[in-house]
Protein backbone atom coordinates (compact mmCIF):
# COMPACT_ATOMS: atom_id res chain seq x y z
CA UNK A 1 0.00 0.00 0.00
CA UNK A 2 1.48 3.29 -1.04
CA UNK A 3 1.36 5.63 1.91
CA UNK A 4 3.34 8.51 0.63
CA UNK A 5 2.03 11.01 -1.93
CA UNK A 6 4.98 12.86 -3.38
CA UNK A 7 4.83 16.63 -3.44
CA UNK A 8 5.68 18.07 -6.87
CA UNK A 9 7.19 21.54 -6.90
CA UNK A 10 10.29 23.50 -7.83
CA UNK A 11 11.91 25.61 -5.14
CA UNK A 12 13.32 28.03 -7.69
CA UNK A 13 9.77 29.07 -8.57
CA UNK A 14 8.50 29.48 -5.03
CA UNK A 15 8.12 32.78 -3.25
CA UNK A 16 9.89 33.41 0.04
CA UNK A 17 8.13 36.66 0.87
CA UNK A 18 7.25 35.34 4.33
CA UNK A 19 10.70 36.42 5.48
CA UNK A 20 9.59 40.01 5.19
CA UNK A 21 7.30 39.59 8.18
CA UNK A 22 8.56 40.10 11.68
CA UNK A 23 8.00 37.18 14.11
CA UNK A 24 5.70 39.34 16.20
CA UNK A 25 3.33 39.89 13.26
CA UNK A 26 2.97 36.23 12.35
CA UNK A 27 0.00 34.17 13.56
CA UNK A 28 0.82 31.40 16.01
CA UNK A 29 -0.72 28.15 17.25
CA UNK A 30 -3.17 28.54 20.13
CA UNK A 31 -1.70 25.46 21.88
CA UNK A 32 1.09 23.17 20.69
CA UNK A 33 2.49 19.87 21.92
CA UNK A 34 6.05 19.52 20.55
CA UNK A 35 8.11 16.46 21.48
CA UNK A 36 10.63 13.92 20.20
CA UNK A 37 8.95 11.20 18.11
CA UNK A 38 8.68 7.63 19.30
CA UNK A 39 10.90 5.23 17.38
CA UNK A 40 9.20 3.65 14.36
CA UNK A 41 10.12 1.39 11.44
CA UNK A 42 11.18 3.24 8.26
CA UNK A 43 10.11 6.66 9.57
CA UNK A 44 8.91 9.44 7.29
CA UNK A 45 6.92 12.61 7.93
CA UNK A 46 3.17 12.13 8.24
CA UNK A 47 0.29 14.51 8.59
CA UNK A 48 0.19 18.16 7.61
CA UNK A 49 -3.58 18.62 7.71
CA UNK A 50 -6.28 20.05 9.95
CA UNK A 51 -9.23 18.02 11.16
CA UNK A 52 -11.58 19.08 13.92
CA UNK A 53 -9.30 21.91 15.02
CA UNK A 54 -6.30 19.56 15.37
CA UNK A 55 -3.14 19.94 13.25
CA UNK A 56 -0.48 17.23 13.26
CA UNK A 57 2.98 16.61 11.85
CA UNK A 58 4.52 13.35 13.01
CA UNK A 59 8.02 11.83 12.71
CA UNK A 60 9.23 15.02 11.00
CA UNK A 61 12.89 15.97 10.84
CA UNK A 62 13.86 19.60 11.32
CA UNK A 63 14.40 19.75 7.55
CA UNK A 64 10.81 18.47 7.11
CA UNK A 65 9.53 21.14 9.48
CA UNK A 66 11.46 23.93 7.75
CA UNK A 67 10.47 22.87 4.22
CA UNK A 68 6.83 22.62 5.31
CA UNK A 69 6.86 25.97 7.09
CA UNK A 70 8.59 27.85 4.26
CA UNK A 71 7.18 25.86 1.32
CA UNK A 72 10.51 24.89 -0.24
CA UNK A 73 12.13 21.63 -1.26
CA UNK A 74 14.21 19.74 1.30
CA UNK A 75 17.28 20.04 -0.95
CA UNK A 76 17.01 23.82 -0.64
CA UNK A 77 17.45 23.83 3.15
CA UNK A 78 21.19 24.29 3.71
CA UNK A 79 23.52 24.63 6.67
CA UNK A 80 22.65 23.80 10.26
CA UNK A 81 23.90 21.10 12.64
CA UNK A 82 24.49 17.40 11.89
CA UNK A 83 21.16 16.21 13.34
CA UNK A 84 18.95 18.34 11.07
CA UNK A 85 18.04 15.36 8.81
CA UNK A 86 17.90 12.64 11.47
CA UNK A 87 16.23 13.73 14.74
CA UNK A 88 12.45 13.45 14.47
CA UNK A 89 9.66 15.36 16.19
CA UNK A 90 5.88 15.33 16.58
CA UNK A 91 3.92 18.59 16.45
CA UNK A 92 0.26 18.55 17.51
CA UNK A 93 -1.46 21.92 17.66
CA UNK A 94 -4.88 23.46 18.20
CA UNK A 95 -5.97 25.70 15.30
CA UNK A 96 -9.26 26.99 13.90
CA UNK A 97 -10.68 24.32 11.53
CA UNK A 98 -10.76 26.67 8.51
CA UNK A 99 -7.24 28.02 8.87
CA UNK A 100 -5.78 28.58 5.40
CA UNK A 101 -2.62 26.75 4.25
CA UNK A 102 -0.81 30.11 4.11
CA UNK A 103 -1.69 30.95 7.73
CA UNK A 104 -0.72 27.43 8.78
CA UNK A 105 2.79 27.89 7.36
CA UNK A 106 3.19 31.15 9.28
CA UNK A 107 2.04 29.46 12.49
CA UNK A 108 4.60 26.71 11.97
CA UNK A 109 7.30 29.34 11.38
CA UNK A 110 6.36 31.02 14.67
CA UNK A 111 6.48 27.69 16.50
CA UNK A 112 9.95 26.87 15.14
CA UNK A 113 11.27 30.29 16.19
CA UNK A 114 9.67 30.03 19.65
CA UNK A 115 10.20 26.38 20.61
CA UNK A 116 13.46 25.58 18.74
CA UNK A 117 14.88 29.13 18.55
CA UNK A 118 15.27 28.64 14.80
CA UNK A 119 17.00 31.47 12.91
CA UNK A 120 17.19 31.33 9.10
CA UNK A 121 17.88 33.67 6.20
CA UNK A 122 17.41 33.76 2.43
CA UNK A 123 20.41 32.99 0.25
CA UNK A 124 21.34 31.69 -3.20
CA UNK A 125 23.70 28.75 -3.68
CA UNK A 126 24.73 26.36 -6.47
CA UNK A 127 22.96 23.04 -5.90
CA UNK A 128 22.90 19.78 -7.82
CA UNK A 129 19.98 19.90 -10.24
CA UNK A 130 18.87 19.22 -13.80
CA UNK A 131 18.82 21.71 -16.64
CA UNK A 132 16.25 21.31 -19.44
CA UNK A 133 17.52 22.77 -22.72
CA UNK A 134 16.34 22.83 -26.33
CA UNK A 135 18.54 21.05 -28.91
CA UNK A 136 16.45 21.07 -32.08
CA UNK A 137 12.83 21.52 -33.13
CA UNK A 138 10.98 18.17 -33.06
CA UNK A 139 7.83 17.27 -34.94
CA UNK A 140 6.61 15.60 -31.74
CA UNK A 141 6.15 19.03 -30.11
CA UNK A 142 3.37 21.22 -31.49
CA UNK A 143 2.49 24.75 -30.50
CA UNK A 144 -0.71 24.66 -28.46
CA UNK A 145 -3.93 26.56 -28.97
CA UNK A 146 -4.03 28.90 -25.93
CA UNK A 147 -7.85 28.65 -25.94
CA UNK A 148 -7.83 24.85 -25.69
CA UNK A 149 -9.69 23.41 -22.72
CA UNK A 150 -7.09 20.74 -21.92
CA UNK A 151 -4.22 21.92 -19.74
CA UNK A 152 -1.38 20.09 -18.02
CA UNK A 153 0.17 16.60 -18.20
CA UNK A 154 -1.89 13.51 -17.42
CA UNK A 155 -1.21 9.77 -17.50
CA UNK A 156 -2.06 8.11 -20.80
CA UNK A 157 -2.10 4.57 -22.19
CA UNK A 158 0.61 3.20 -24.50
CA UNK A 159 1.58 -0.17 -25.93
CA UNK A 160 4.32 -2.02 -24.02
CA UNK A 161 7.70 -2.87 -25.52
CA UNK A 162 7.92 -6.13 -27.57
CA UNK A 163 9.40 -7.75 -24.44
CA UNK A 164 6.18 -6.90 -22.58
CA UNK A 165 7.63 -4.16 -20.37
CA UNK A 166 5.20 -1.29 -19.95
CA UNK A 167 5.87 2.41 -20.41
CA UNK A 168 5.24 5.38 -18.15
CA UNK A 169 3.22 7.59 -20.50
CA UNK A 170 2.02 11.19 -20.27
CA UNK A 171 0.00 13.34 -22.63
CA UNK A 172 0.72 17.05 -22.16
CA UNK A 173 -1.53 19.81 -23.50
CA UNK A 174 -1.12 23.59 -23.47
CA UNK A 175 1.97 23.28 -21.24
CA UNK A 176 4.75 25.84 -20.94
CA UNK A 177 8.32 24.62 -20.57
CA UNK A 178 8.43 26.20 -17.08
CA UNK A 179 5.40 24.12 -16.08
CA UNK A 180 6.82 20.96 -17.70
CA UNK A 181 10.12 21.34 -15.86
CA UNK A 182 8.20 21.83 -12.62
CA UNK A 183 6.17 18.60 -12.88
CA UNK A 184 8.78 16.40 -14.58
CA UNK A 185 10.64 15.65 -11.35
CA UNK A 186 7.48 14.15 -9.85
CA UNK A 187 6.77 12.14 -12.99
CA UNK A 188 10.09 10.28 -12.90
CA UNK A 189 11.65 10.38 -9.40
CA UNK A 190 13.62 7.19 -10.12
CA UNK A 191 15.63 9.08 -12.74
CA UNK A 192 15.78 12.58 -11.29
CA UNK A 193 16.58 11.50 -7.73
CA UNK A 194 14.40 14.33 -6.38
CA UNK A 195 16.74 16.98 -7.82
CA UNK A 196 15.15 20.25 -9.00
CA UNK A 197 14.77 20.91 -12.72
CA UNK A 198 15.40 24.38 -14.20
CA UNK A 199 13.96 25.36 -17.58
CA UNK A 200 16.62 26.85 -19.87
CA UNK A 201 14.99 25.91 -23.18
CA UNK A 202 14.11 29.52 -24.10
CA UNK A 203 10.98 28.08 -25.74
CA UNK A 204 8.10 30.54 -25.38
CA UNK A 205 4.40 29.86 -25.32
CA UNK A 206 2.58 26.57 -24.65
CA UNK A 207 3.02 23.16 -26.25
CA UNK A 208 1.23 19.86 -26.93
CA UNK A 209 3.21 16.61 -26.87
CA UNK A 210 3.22 13.00 -25.70
CA UNK A 211 6.14 11.44 -23.83
CA UNK A 212 6.81 7.89 -22.67
CA UNK A 213 9.67 5.99 -21.06
CA UNK A 214 10.36 2.79 -19.15
CA UNK A 215 10.69 3.03 -15.38
CA UNK A 216 14.30 3.04 -14.27
CA UNK A 217 13.95 -0.35 -12.58
CA UNK A 218 12.47 -1.89 -15.77
CA UNK A 219 14.87 -0.46 -18.34
CA UNK A 220 17.24 -3.43 -18.16
CA UNK A 221 14.39 -5.91 -18.76
CA UNK A 222 13.22 -3.92 -21.79
CA UNK A 223 16.66 -4.38 -23.39
CA UNK A 224 17.23 -2.66 -26.74
CA UNK A 225 13.53 -1.73 -26.91
CA UNK A 226 13.77 0.26 -23.68
CA UNK A 227 13.56 4.05 -23.50
CA UNK A 228 14.98 5.95 -20.54
CA UNK A 229 13.62 9.30 -19.40
CA UNK A 230 16.64 11.00 -20.98
CA UNK A 231 16.02 9.26 -24.32
CA UNK A 232 12.34 10.23 -24.21
CA UNK A 233 13.29 13.87 -23.59
CA UNK A 234 15.70 13.77 -26.56
CA UNK A 235 12.88 12.58 -28.84
CA UNK A 236 11.15 15.89 -28.08
CA UNK A 237 14.22 17.78 -29.27
CA UNK A 238 15.17 18.61 -25.67
CA UNK A 239 17.99 17.59 -23.36
CA UNK A 240 18.05 16.93 -19.62
CA UNK A 241 21.48 17.23 -17.97
CA UNK A 242 22.66 17.07 -14.37
CA UNK A 243 24.53 20.26 -13.46
CA UNK A 244 25.02 22.69 -10.61
CA UNK A 245 22.18 25.21 -10.70
CA UNK A 246 22.06 28.47 -8.77
CA UNK A 247 18.92 28.27 -6.63
CA UNK A 248 17.34 30.22 -3.77
CA UNK A 249 17.83 28.44 -0.45
CA UNK A 250 16.94 28.77 3.21
CA UNK A 251 20.15 28.86 5.22
CA UNK A 252 19.94 27.72 8.85
CA UNK A 253 21.89 30.08 11.12
CA UNK A 254 21.06 28.44 14.45
CA UNK A 255 18.56 25.99 15.97
CA UNK A 256 18.23 24.09 19.24
CA UNK A 257 18.11 20.29 19.16
CA UNK A 258 15.72 20.12 22.12
CA UNK A 259 12.44 22.07 21.96
CA UNK A 260 11.36 24.09 24.96
CA UNK A 261 9.06 22.24 27.37
CA UNK A 262 5.34 21.95 26.73
CA UNK A 263 2.99 23.92 28.92
CA UNK A 264 1.37 21.90 31.74
CA UNK A 265 -1.77 20.04 30.65
CA UNK A 266 -1.23 20.74 26.95
CA UNK A 267 -2.13 17.21 25.78
CA UNK A 268 -5.49 17.34 27.58
CA UNK A 269 -6.27 20.75 26.09
CA UNK A 270 -5.81 19.57 22.50
CA UNK A 271 -8.79 18.23 20.52
CA UNK A 272 -9.02 14.45 20.89
CA UNK A 273 -8.26 12.05 18.04
CA UNK A 274 -11.43 10.15 17.01
CA UNK A 275 -10.88 6.46 17.83
CA UNK A 276 -13.91 4.93 16.12
CA UNK A 277 -15.35 4.95 12.61
CA UNK A 278 -18.77 6.55 12.29
CA UNK A 279 -19.96 3.45 10.42
CA UNK A 280 -18.14 0.22 9.57
CA UNK A 281 -19.01 -3.00 7.76
CA UNK A 282 -16.86 -6.18 7.91
CA UNK A 283 -17.84 -9.33 6.04
CA UNK A 284 -16.08 -12.38 4.50
CA UNK A 285 -14.75 -11.80 0.98
CA UNK A 286 -16.13 -13.71 -1.99
CA UNK A 287 -14.62 -17.25 -2.11
CA UNK A 288 -12.74 -16.53 -5.36
CA UNK A 289 -10.90 -13.53 -3.89
CA UNK A 290 -7.13 -14.12 -3.93
CA UNK A 291 -5.54 -10.68 -3.50
CA UNK A 292 -5.96 -7.62 -1.31
CA UNK A 293 -7.17 -4.48 -3.09
CA UNK A 294 -8.52 -1.03 -2.24
CA UNK A 295 -7.46 1.55 0.30
CA UNK A 296 -8.34 5.12 1.20
CA UNK A 297 -11.06 7.01 -0.64
CA UNK A 298 -11.84 10.77 -0.60
CA UNK A 299 -13.75 12.02 2.40
CA UNK A 300 -12.29 9.65 5.01
CA UNK A 301 -13.66 6.41 3.53
CA UNK A 302 -11.76 3.13 3.95
CA UNK A 303 -12.64 0.58 1.24
CA UNK A 304 -10.47 -2.58 1.46
CA UNK A 305 -11.20 -5.97 -0.09
CA UNK A 306 -9.61 -9.40 0.26
CA UNK A 307 -7.70 -8.48 3.42
CA UNK A 308 -6.58 -11.19 5.81
CA UNK A 309 -6.80 -10.37 9.49
CA UNK A 310 -3.00 -10.49 9.59
CA UNK A 311 -2.96 -7.82 6.84
CA UNK A 312 -5.26 -5.69 8.96
CA UNK A 313 -3.12 -6.11 12.09
CA UNK A 314 0.04 -5.18 10.17
CA UNK A 315 -1.65 -2.03 8.88
CA UNK A 316 -3.36 -1.04 12.14
CA UNK A 317 -0.21 -1.53 14.25
CA UNK A 318 2.10 -0.10 11.57
CA UNK A 319 4.13 -3.32 11.25
CA UNK A 320 6.13 -3.89 8.04
CA UNK A 321 7.41 -7.39 8.86
CA UNK A 322 4.87 -10.18 9.35
CA UNK A 323 7.40 -12.12 11.46
CA UNK A 324 6.80 -9.64 14.28
CA UNK A 325 3.22 -10.91 14.65
CA UNK A 326 3.27 -14.28 16.41
CA UNK A 327 0.73 -16.74 17.74
CA UNK A 328 -2.85 -17.05 16.64
CA UNK A 329 -4.61 -19.67 14.47
CA UNK A 330 -3.59 -20.64 10.92
CA UNK A 331 -6.62 -18.92 9.36
CA UNK A 332 -5.19 -15.53 10.46
CA UNK A 333 -3.38 -15.13 7.12
CA UNK A 334 -5.75 -17.29 5.04
CA UNK A 335 -9.33 -16.11 5.56
CA UNK A 336 -10.10 -12.89 3.69
CA UNK A 337 -12.48 -10.05 4.57
CA UNK A 338 -13.90 -6.88 3.04
CA UNK A 339 -14.04 -3.68 5.10
CA UNK A 340 -15.99 -0.57 4.21
CA UNK A 341 -15.77 2.13 6.87
CA UNK A 342 -16.33 5.88 7.14
CA UNK A 343 -14.27 8.18 9.33
CA UNK A 344 -15.44 11.52 10.69
CA UNK A 345 -17.24 13.71 8.16
CA UNK A 346 -15.57 16.85 9.53
CA UNK A 347 -14.20 18.44 6.36
CA UNK A 348 -10.54 19.45 6.23
CA UNK A 349 -9.51 22.95 5.24
CA UNK A 350 -9.13 23.75 1.56
CA UNK A 351 -5.91 22.38 0.14
CA UNK A 352 -5.42 19.86 2.98
CA UNK A 353 -5.24 16.07 2.76
CA UNK A 354 -8.53 14.21 2.92
CA UNK A 355 -7.68 11.74 5.67
CA UNK A 356 -5.67 11.42 8.84
CA UNK A 357 -3.60 8.29 8.25
CA UNK A 358 -2.65 7.71 11.88
CA UNK A 359 -6.21 8.28 13.09
CA UNK A 360 -7.50 5.73 10.57
CA UNK A 361 -4.92 3.23 11.83
CA UNK A 362 -6.18 3.71 15.39
CA UNK A 363 -9.80 3.41 14.24
CA UNK A 364 -9.04 0.16 12.41
CA UNK A 365 -7.20 -1.14 15.48
CA UNK A 366 -10.25 -0.45 17.65
CA UNK A 367 -12.60 -1.93 15.03
CA UNK A 368 -10.86 -5.30 14.60
CA UNK A 369 -10.22 -5.52 18.35
CA UNK A 370 -13.95 -5.21 18.99
CA UNK A 371 -15.33 -7.21 16.08
CA UNK A 372 -12.88 -10.16 16.23
CA UNK A 373 -12.51 -10.05 20.04
CA UNK A 374 -8.79 -9.61 19.43
CA UNK A 375 -6.49 -9.59 22.45
CA UNK A 376 -2.74 -8.98 22.12
CA UNK A 377 0.32 -8.06 24.11
CA UNK A 378 3.86 -7.01 23.19
CA UNK A 379 7.04 -8.75 24.30
CA UNK A 380 10.64 -9.29 23.18
CA UNK A 381 11.30 -12.44 21.13
CA UNK A 382 14.02 -13.56 18.71
CA UNK A 383 12.98 -12.79 15.12
CA UNK A 384 14.75 -12.83 11.78
CA UNK A 385 16.65 -9.59 11.15
CA UNK A 386 19.35 -8.33 8.83
CA UNK A 387 22.39 -7.74 11.02
CA UNK A 388 24.88 -5.10 9.86
CA UNK A 389 28.26 -6.47 10.96
CA UNK A 390 31.82 -5.28 10.42
CA UNK A 391 34.24 -7.10 8.14
CA UNK A 392 37.18 -4.92 7.10
CA UNK A 393 35.61 -1.43 6.97
CA UNK A 394 36.59 0.66 3.94
CA UNK A 395 34.80 3.83 4.99
CA UNK A 396 36.21 7.27 5.78
CA UNK A 397 35.87 8.83 9.23
CA UNK A 398 33.44 11.75 8.97
CA UNK A 399 33.75 15.41 9.84
CA UNK A 400 31.27 15.63 12.75
CA UNK A 401 30.27 19.20 11.81
CA UNK A 402 28.70 18.09 8.50
CA UNK A 403 24.99 17.35 8.29
CA UNK A 404 24.07 13.66 8.48
CA UNK A 405 22.53 12.47 5.22
CA UNK A 406 22.31 9.63 2.66
CA UNK A 407 21.28 11.18 -0.66
CA UNK A 408 20.35 9.43 -3.87
CA UNK A 409 22.64 10.53 -6.70
CA UNK A 410 21.01 10.28 -10.13
CA UNK A 411 23.26 8.94 -12.90
CA UNK A 412 21.94 11.47 -15.40
CA UNK A 413 22.77 9.56 -18.58
CA UNK A 414 20.87 7.55 -21.19
CA UNK A 415 22.49 4.11 -21.01
CA UNK A 416 21.88 0.66 -19.57
CA UNK A 417 24.05 1.29 -16.52
CA UNK A 418 21.47 3.88 -15.42
CA UNK A 419 18.95 1.07 -14.98
CA UNK A 420 21.43 -1.15 -13.17
CA UNK A 421 22.58 1.40 -10.62
CA UNK A 422 21.47 3.08 -7.41
CA UNK A 423 24.06 5.40 -5.90
CA UNK A 424 23.82 6.92 -2.43
CA UNK A 425 26.33 9.37 -0.99
CA UNK A 426 26.25 9.04 2.80
CA UNK A 427 27.85 11.69 4.99
CA UNK A 428 28.55 11.82 8.73
CA UNK A 429 26.35 8.81 9.41
CA UNK A 430 26.67 6.25 12.19
CA UNK A 431 26.14 2.56 11.50
CA UNK A 432 22.97 2.64 13.62
CA UNK A 433 21.60 5.49 11.49
CA UNK A 434 22.62 3.67 8.30
CA UNK A 435 20.82 0.52 9.49
CA UNK A 436 17.67 2.59 10.09
CA UNK A 437 17.85 4.07 6.58
CA UNK A 438 18.46 0.84 4.66
CA UNK A 439 14.77 -0.04 4.53
CA UNK A 440 14.08 3.18 2.59
CA UNK A 441 17.27 3.09 0.54
CA UNK A 442 16.83 -0.51 -0.68
CA UNK A 443 13.26 -1.54 0.04
CA UNK A 444 13.25 -4.24 -2.64
CA UNK A 445 15.89 -6.18 -0.70
CA UNK A 446 14.93 -5.43 2.90
CA UNK A 447 12.03 -7.59 4.14
CA UNK A 448 13.13 -7.79 7.79
CA UNK A 449 14.26 -5.18 10.33
CA UNK A 450 17.89 -4.06 10.03
CA UNK A 451 19.92 -4.00 13.26
CA UNK A 452 23.37 -2.48 13.75
CA UNK A 453 25.61 -5.13 15.30
CA UNK A 454 28.84 -3.72 13.82
CA UNK A 455 30.31 -2.46 17.07
CA UNK A 456 31.66 0.56 15.13
CA UNK A 457 31.51 3.87 16.97
CA UNK A 458 31.47 7.32 15.43
CA UNK A 459 30.24 8.51 12.05
CA UNK A 460 31.40 7.76 8.52
CA UNK A 461 31.45 9.01 4.93
CA UNK A 462 30.97 6.56 2.04
CA UNK A 463 29.31 5.96 -1.32
CA UNK A 464 27.15 2.89 -1.91
CA UNK A 465 26.32 1.75 -5.44
CA UNK A 466 24.07 -1.26 -6.11
CA UNK A 467 21.52 -2.56 -8.62
CA UNK A 468 17.76 -2.62 -8.03
CA UNK A 469 16.60 -6.11 -7.16
CA UNK A 470 14.57 -6.34 -10.36
CA UNK A 471 17.82 -6.19 -12.38
CA UNK A 472 18.91 -9.43 -10.65
CA UNK A 473 15.63 -11.24 -11.32
CA UNK A 474 15.16 -10.82 -15.06
CA UNK A 475 14.99 -14.46 -16.12
CA UNK A 476 18.67 -15.22 -16.50
CA UNK A 477 19.76 -11.63 -17.06
CA UNK A 478 20.72 -11.33 -13.40
CA UNK A 479 22.08 -13.52 -10.66
CA UNK A 480 20.46 -15.86 -8.19
CA UNK A 481 17.42 -13.98 -6.87
CA UNK A 482 17.07 -16.39 -3.96
CA UNK A 483 20.55 -15.46 -2.81
CA UNK A 484 19.75 -11.78 -3.20
CA UNK A 485 16.75 -12.28 -0.93
CA UNK A 486 18.59 -14.37 1.62
CA UNK A 487 21.23 -11.77 2.33
CA UNK A 488 24.23 -13.42 0.73
CA UNK A 489 26.89 -11.75 -1.35
CA UNK A 490 26.98 -14.20 -4.27
CA UNK A 491 24.09 -12.77 -6.25
CA UNK A 492 25.94 -10.56 -8.72
CA UNK A 493 26.64 -12.61 -11.85
CA UNK A 494 24.94 -10.36 -14.40
CA UNK A 495 27.13 -9.84 -17.49
CA UNK A 496 25.97 -6.20 -17.56
CA UNK A 497 27.55 -5.62 -14.16
CA UNK A 498 24.49 -5.73 -11.88
CA UNK A 499 25.48 -6.00 -8.22
CA UNK A 500 23.22 -6.90 -5.29
CA UNK A 501 22.88 -4.73 -2.20
CA UNK A 502 24.56 -7.43 -0.11
CA UNK A 503 27.63 -7.70 -2.32
CA UNK A 504 27.86 -3.92 -2.64
CA UNK A 505 27.91 -3.51 1.16
CA UNK A 506 30.56 -6.23 1.37
CA UNK A 507 32.86 -5.05 -1.44
CA UNK A 508 32.43 -1.28 -1.19
CA UNK A 509 32.06 -0.71 2.56
CA UNK A 510 33.83 -3.72 4.04
CA UNK A 511 30.63 -4.52 5.96
CA UNK A 512 28.21 -7.44 5.80
CA UNK A 513 24.42 -7.67 5.93
CA UNK A 514 23.51 -11.11 7.27
CA UNK A 515 20.28 -12.77 8.32
CA UNK A 516 20.18 -13.94 11.92
CA UNK A 517 17.88 -14.09 14.93
CA UNK A 518 17.77 -11.11 17.27
CA UNK A 519 15.40 -10.07 20.10
CA UNK A 520 12.82 -7.56 18.85
CA UNK A 521 9.39 -6.37 20.07
CA UNK A 522 6.65 -8.62 18.67
CA UNK A 523 2.86 -8.53 18.82
CA UNK A 524 1.60 -11.76 20.42
CA UNK A 525 -1.96 -12.87 19.57
CA UNK A 526 -3.55 -14.04 22.83
CA UNK A 527 -7.11 -14.51 21.54
CA UNK A 528 -9.05 -13.96 18.32
CA UNK A 529 -12.37 -15.21 16.95
CA UNK A 530 -12.68 -16.40 13.36
CA UNK A 531 -16.09 -14.87 12.70
CA UNK A 532 -16.51 -11.10 13.30
CA UNK A 533 -19.52 -9.97 15.27
CA UNK A 534 -22.52 -8.89 13.21
CA UNK A 535 -22.60 -5.51 11.47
Amino acid sequence: MNRVVPRVGLAVLLSCTVFAQSPASKPSFEIADVHVSARTVNPSMRGGFIRGGRYELRTATMVDLIRTAYDVDANNVVGGPAWLDTDRFDVIANVPPRTSPESLKLMLQSMLADRFKLVVHNDTKPLSGYVLTSVKRSSQMKEADPAAEKNGCSNSQSEPTPSGIGFVSYSCHNVTMDAFAQVLRGMAPGYTGGNPIANQTELKGSWDFDIKWNGRGQLAAAGSDGVSLFGAIEKLGLKLELKNVSLPVIAVDSVNEKPTDNLPGVTKALPAIPLEFEVADIRPSAPETKDATGGFQPGGRLDMHGMTLKDMIEFAWDVDDGDTIVGGPKWLDVNRFDIVAKASTTAPAAGQQQFDFEAVQLMLRALITERFKLATHTEQRPVTVYALVAGKPRMKKADPTNRTACKNVAAGSNNLSTALSRTFNCQNISMAQFADKLGNIAGGYIDHPVVDLSGLDGSWDFTLNFSPKRALQMGGRGGDASQASAGTAGAATDPNGAISLFEAIDKQLGMKLEQQKYPMPVIVIDHVEEKPTDN
